[in-house]
């Protein structure tokens, strides 16, 4: 057993990683502290996070605070006598909370800071067609994402990658950096580094919806990076027509081509292949959702799609609008 007694913060599954990793390397978890459950389903009963699920099976002490800042949800998290506190995808906390333990409050963040601040690191960093990326594990103070660093780890983007799989990807190195940092700090022998921003550092604000729809009007390879910067959550998503229909369709994956295309063109087949025009080339989809379907391949789509895919009408945004 690790002589160090720590709380933990987190909430989705990317957290969940970083949990079991402490808990399987003999670390003393003393509290975990998570989101309140929440309505899902048809039946909208309340679910708990991954990170509870966890707690609960591994018989850890569980803190749901719906306010931070109340004096009993402080009172308990001081009862825990933490060395140090670890948090993982949860929300901003404040001062109260992370300057509590001796230790400090540290960290693990999606990207390598300061680059990519904020709440969607790994989209953006998709997004804005990025070649890598990684994990910071630092130590938190004011500011969001502003704190000393300990520990970096890059990892590589390939072209064609989803933030999803990327995401995957991240979720276990920053576990292993997690367990890496904790070795250095028990140790007493580390080096804390501050951020310096630049005016060409980049950030990661949230994401909201009305965000999320494509601009076939850019360049294919800034349309191929925005879906999959998006998949498979928030989504990207376009407005279609045809016959008496309009609809919303969400593109999942696509892969570049080398043809190009007339800025007329709307949707073309080939086969079984679907493609899009963007303002240079043709786009290839090969994962697309319509309302009430599940996921599908172009071919699968193809097959129960009864319309002439070229009279499909392509909403297209103003060329200046969008990401």
């Amino acid at each position: 057993m690790n002589s160090m007694r720590i709380v933990f913060f987190g909430t989705p599954d990317f957290a969940v990683a970083s949990l079991a990793a402490l808990v399987d390397h003999g670390y003393e978890v003393v509290g975990v502290v998570t989101a309140p459950d929440k309505p899902a389903g048809r039946g909208q009963k309340l679910q708990p996070s991954a990170v509870k699920s966890y707690a609960i099976e591994h018989n850890l002490r569980i803190l749901q605070p719906t306010n931070l800042k109340s004096e009993e949800f402080i009172s308990d998290l001081r009862s825990l006598t933490a060395d140090i506190q670890i948090v993982v995808a949860f929300r901003m906390l404040p001062e109260a909370v992370w300057n509590m333990p001796r230790l400090g409050t540290y960290n693990v963040h999606g990207s390598l800071l300061p680059d990519y601040r904020g709440a969607a690191p790994i989209n953006w960093a998709i997004i804005n067609g990025e070649t890598t990326t990684g994990v910071t594990f630092f130590k938190l103070k004011h500011e969001i994402d502003t704190g000393s660093i300990l520990l970096n780890r890059s990892i590589t983007i390939d072209e064609n990658e989803t933030a999803g799989e990327v995401y995957h990807r991240l979720m276990h190195e920053g576990a292993s950096l997690l367990l890496e940092s904790l070795k250095l700090i028990e140790s007493g022998n580390y080096e804390l580094r501050e951020q310096h921003i630049t005016e060409n550092t980049k950030h990661a604000p949230k994401i909201f919806k009305d965000d999320c729809e494509i601009n076939w009007n850019q360049p294919a390879q800034q349309v191929h990076n925005f879906i999959h910067g998006l998949s498979p959550f928030p989504c990207a998503f376009t407005n279609v027509r045809y016959a008496e229909n309009n609809e919303v369709w969400k593109v999942i994956k696509t892969q570049k081509t080398n043809d190009s295309c007339a800025s007329s063109d709307h949707f073309k087949r080939e086969g079984n292949q679907i493609f899009v025009a963007c303002s240079d080339k043709w786009l290839e989809i090969l994962e697309i959702q319509t309302p009430g379907k599940r996921k599908l391949s172009a071919s699968e789509f193809l097959n129960g799609f009864k319309t002439d895919i070229t009279a499909v009408q392509v909403k297209k945004k103003p060329s200046d609008e969008g990401f």
